[in-house]
């Protein structure tokens, strides 16, 4: 399993790490970590050491929860990657050189 208490993070490229090769997550329920994970990771607040503990044995203990969670990250992770990546940035940039045409707006 890959345990992340982070206090605040970018973004988190090591949890989509993770999650690509199905290994189930324990991370920070604050900053960008819960809309990266989606529900393919148990969360727990980044200060509370015992929280982290109590899902390290959760997981360790509970193999259809570990199962389940292993599903879920392979799907979650599906949804980042550099093609994905790179199609959002283009659209961005296709849709900012259109609104700056001249001739925008005219009929």
């Amino acid at each position: 399993m890959f345990a992340f208490p982070a206090l605040y993070e970018g973004f988190g490229l090591p949890l989509v790490e993770a999650m690509a090769c199905g290994v189930p997550v324990i991370a920070s329920n604050t900053s960008s970590v819960p809309e990266v994970v989606g529900d393919a990771a148990l969360l727990v607040p980044p200060t509370r050491p015992e929280a982290f503990a109590e899902a390290i044995l959760r997981l360790r203990t509970d193999l259809d929860l570990r199962r389940t969670m292993i599903e879920k990250r392979v799907r979650r992770a599906a949804c980042f990657g550099w093609d994905k990546a790179a199609g959002a940035v283009l659209e961005c940039l296709l849709k900012a050189a259109d609104e700056k045409r001249p001739d925008k707006g005219r009929a």
